[in-house]
């Protein structure tokens, strides 16, 4: 078997492979002979059809089917033998397939880019810092009380944290504008849901009050044809309702698996996980930092086929996150939406595989323990998930981020 490989870019090569043609027409002649022993054609009795008769009606698609077969497996030695280890399917490219003649093709395909440790020396990381303070706690105990609380209506004023239902349409100019309407509209005042100031401009109003906004959409807003725009809106309030807030008691905190009896032990809990998060939000925010300096100085050819596998997985975890069902097809999510954070995500692992192969590093056991104990802590039975983590292959998710984080 002949074998020549061209290096066509730093990630794609050609291999040249050629088998004697001696090789296939025994394959095809082997074929050929166990086909006659089971082949089923009138005139003839099972396993006495004559060899020249099966030649001559299944001969060129067995030999399709052979070459098929042999181009796969002298793809595999050629790899061995050139110890190439390819990170795509291969595309086949016959060059010569007539019977008689020695079979040539072409396999294209990726292989594992070689990348340099980068140079870390000119980043700069500016560390955020934040303390959870104790009106945090109780604003999130707050927030955490009114997701299950019980909506009241109410005849006075509105006020801040009221749940306000209106009608409105906005208007640019003396024209109402697309989008800018809306019939029985939830709004929760103080929640930020609307433009600055339309949420302030309905504090004191009462069901049954008509209110004119006069605001201005912010210069970064979504659409371009509003950004910065002056808009009239006329509010219609149709009902003004407070929240009904449920009782700090054992019964509310088990909804969030908390088991403990008075606020002050739930207050400690509710602490716990916002600094969990909190040392998330910094890790990532860090990270973040890190991706976006190295993608700007690293000069590096990303593989197509590494590229569209995160894209399809950057897909998959788009339906997840919006509650897409499970029969969606992936394909009718256009790929360029995603094609450039892919390919960041790409680049970046990379060079994070160059970075932990240059100083050698591996998970450290003790931080793999310790994040899978802080993760247990949300749980409700926290060893449970202890245990599920002892498992080897369910250790090493937990690895991989670990290592992440001592790169």
């Amino acid at each position: 078997m002949q074998v020549s490989v061209e290096a066509t870019s730093s990630i794609e090569r050609r291999m040249t492979i050629g088998v004697p043609s001696d090789q296939v027409d025994q394959k095809v002649e082997a074929r050929l002979q166990q086909a006659a022993r089971t082949v089923k054609i009138n005139g003839f009795r099972p396993g006495k059809v004559p060899l020249n008769v099966v030649r001559k009606r299944f001969g060129k698609g067995v030999r399709q089917e052979v070459v098929g077969e042999l181009m796969s497996e002298a793809f595999g030695q050629a790899l061995q033998q050139q110890n190439i280890t390819p990170i795509s399917y291969p595309r086949f490219e016959p060059k010569t397939m007539e019977e008689g003649k020695d079979l040539e093709f072409v396999a294209v395909f990726e292989v594992y880019p070689e990348v340099a440790a980068p140079d870390l020396s000119g980043l700069e990381l500016s560390r955020p810092e934040a303390e959870i303070k104790e009106k945090d706690v109780k604003n999130m105990i707050d927030v955490l009380r009114r997701t299950h609380g019980t909506l009241k209506s109410v005849k006075r004023k509105s006020k801040k944290k009221d749940v306000l239902t209106v009608d409105f349409v906005g208007y640019v100019g003396d024209e109402a504008f697309e989008g800018g309407s809306a019939k029985d509209q939830r709004i929760t005042l103080g929640s930020d849901q609307m433009i600055p100031g339309f949420e302030d401009g309905l504090v004191g109003a009462k069901a049954g009050d008509k209110v004119e906004l006069n605001l201005t959409f912010p210069a970064d807003y979504g659409s371009e044809k509003l950004a910065g725009k002056d808009a009239r809106f006329e509010v219609e309030v149709k009902t003004v309702e407070e929240v009904e807030l449920p009782e700090l008691n054992s019964e509310f905190f088990s909804k969030y698996g908390v088991s403990c009896e008075t606020e002050a032990e739930f207050e400690v809990e509710v602490k716990k996980n916002m600094e969990r998060e909190l040392e998330q939000a910094v890790m990532s925010r860090l990270k973040q930092q890190i991706v976006d300096q190295l993608d700007k100085t690293a000069d590096l050819a990303v593989p197509s086929s590494m590229l569209e596998q995160e894209i399809q997985r950057m897909k998959q975890e788009a339906v997840q996150q919006f509650g897409g069902g499970q029969n969606l097809d992936l394909s009718r999510l256009p790929s360029e939406l995603f094609k450039d954070r892919a390919e960041k995500r790409v680049k970046t692992g990379l060079l994070f595989a160059a970075l932990i192969k240059e100083h050698g590093l591996q998970a450290d056991a003790a931080r793999v323990d310790a994040k899978i104990q802080a993760m247990s802590e949300s749980y409700e039975e926290p060893q449970e998930l202890i245990s599920w983590y002892a498992k080897p292959e369910n250790r090493v998710q937990v690895e991989h981020v670990v290592i992440e984080e001592q790169v």
